[in-house]
């Protein structure tokens, strides 16, 4: 080793070396690699990513959404069917539900408790607004139903039958209603 290597100063230079940038260095950058933010070409392969994955995922999400959408419904269809047998029994006055499939909603009839002593109306009463049974126009009921309930819990069809189906327009539920008012649910 050299002297005037050590010195700060070179043979071949009479200039020192310094170890600290002169005022000429200091605002400018000494790389590329020390300037913030993100090229162009890093931003576009990001982006290329994202909307792969979002072209890979929403195809799924619209599968799961009909899914949920057909589920829901058939857990509206069948809590109504029992709910409108057990008020039938509670009541011991026959109750009707009629599920409408171009307005996806169902309205129960009864025939109410009037009179002394108490005995059921000859007319039928609807009981309530009609509710939807489907919160979406993705889903369809075949066909149109209605459903007698008789005090004793026993269930006729009076339109329709006491087997129909759910669609989303990829998955049919068969909802399966017996003569004593139990409710079956299937899908394929």
């Amino acid at each position: 080793m050299h002297l005037s290597d050590v010195a700060g100063t070179s043979a071949r230079s009479s200039k020192p070396k310094l170890f600290f940038p002169d005022a000429r260095e200091a605002g400018r950058p000494k790389s590329r690699t020390l300037s913030a933010g993100f090229s162009l070409i890093e931003t576009l392969v990001t982006i290329a990513i994202i909307l792969v994955v979002l072209a890979i995922s929403l195809p799924m999400l619209s599968s799961t959404r009909r899914f949920y959408h057909l589920s829901q419904a058939a857990t509206a269809v069948t809590g109504a069917i029992q709910a409108a047998r057990y008020n039938a029994i509670m009541t011991g006055c026959p109750y009707s539900i009629t599920f409408t499939s171009t307005t996806t909603t169902y309205q129960l009839q009864t025939r109410v408790l009037t009179g002394t002593p108490p005995a059921c109306a000859g007319a039928w009463t609807n009981f309530g607004a009609p509710t939807p049974w489907a919160f979406s126009q993705d889903v369809s009921m075949n066909p149109t139903t209605t459903l007698k309930f008789t005090p004793n819990g026993m269930v006729v069809a009076t339109a329709g039958s006491t087997t129909f189906t759910l669609s989303n327009g990829f998955t049919t539920n068969t909802i399966s209603v017996s003569g004593v008012g139990n409710v079956k649910v299937t899908s394929p």
